[in-house]
């Protein structure tokens, strides 16, 4: 049993209408593919329940509903592999008392959307009874509205409580040599080709293929999916295959 916790976001795409997103959302598609015991926590403002929350039931994985005051809302474009993004407006922070009880596991991902959503203390929480994979946005993205930005200012202890991080190539770049950040598992992705896996001292590739299909989400499917491959009893290496195959599933046509 995994247990995956984020906000929701409404994310905003030229010429479509609004649509459900975050790492709740993504991570319970990959799930859905994997047909795995888990259990997702989501949170948006109450007044976006019923149309966010929805998608989410419908891929089939238990859900946890925790009430919010705000929702995230994200304005982005793509160039091929490249995103321009824009925050619209910040999602809730998680005090540990928000946390609600989880169900026993070994593996807990936490995904947030940007840096203040997680802080120190719920996922020093939360790394008390499992371990504990984040998602490198919860690190490298200023919690401020406007056009994306990527900096470092954040506090190092919360690396301590992480047993995997999951960067993409830009949030690698801000924080340096991932084999130096004392964090047990790293994993860069790059997009369409493929992810580094750093762990115990060595370095492995793991190669992928380009497919025409939208990547929304696909970082945060590549997270859920490395989790459970761990959770089963696969290495870090292998892992991320798995998820590479699993991301590969809902992106190709």
């Amino acid at each position: 049993m995994i247990a995956l916790i984020g906000n929701l976001s409404r994310d905003l795409l030229p010429g479509s209408p609004p649509r459900v997103g975050g790492g709740s959302y993504h991570g319970a598609r990959a799930l859905q593919r994997l047909r795995v015991p888990a259990r997702i926590v989501a949170r948006c403002a109450a007044g976006d329940r019923d149309t966010l929350l929805p998608p989410v039931v419908r891929l089939g994985t238990p859900v946890r509903y925790v009430p919010g005051t705000a929702t995230a809302t994200f304005s982005f474009s793509y160039d091929g592999d490249v995103r321009a993004m824009t925050i619209d407006a910040l999602g809730d922070a998680w005090a540990p008392g928000d946390v609600p009880e989880l169900p026993s596991g070994r593996w807990v991902h936490v995904a947030p959307l940007a840096r203040h959503e997680f802080p120190v203390e719920t996922i020093a929480g939360l790394a008390k009874r499992r371990r504990v994979s984040l998602d490198g946005q919860g690190l490298v993205r200023a919690a401020a509205v406007g056009p994306l930005r990527l900096d470092d200012d954040f506090d190092r202890d919360v690396l301590r409580h992480i047993w995997v991080l999951k960067l993409a190539d830009e949030e690698a770049e801000v924080l340096g040599d991932p084999a130096a950040l004392g964090v047990r598992e790293v994993v860069v992705t790059h997009g369409s080709r493929g992810s580094t896996v750093y762990c115990g001292g060595s370095v492995e590739f793991v190669p992928a293929r380009a497919y025409p299909g939208d990547p929304t989400g696909a970082g945060d499917a590549f997270a859920t999916a490395y989790v459970v491959a761990r959770n089963a009893g696969f290495a870090p290496a292998g892992a991320a295959r798995r998820a590479t195959a699993v991301v590969a599933s809902l992106i190709a046509p």
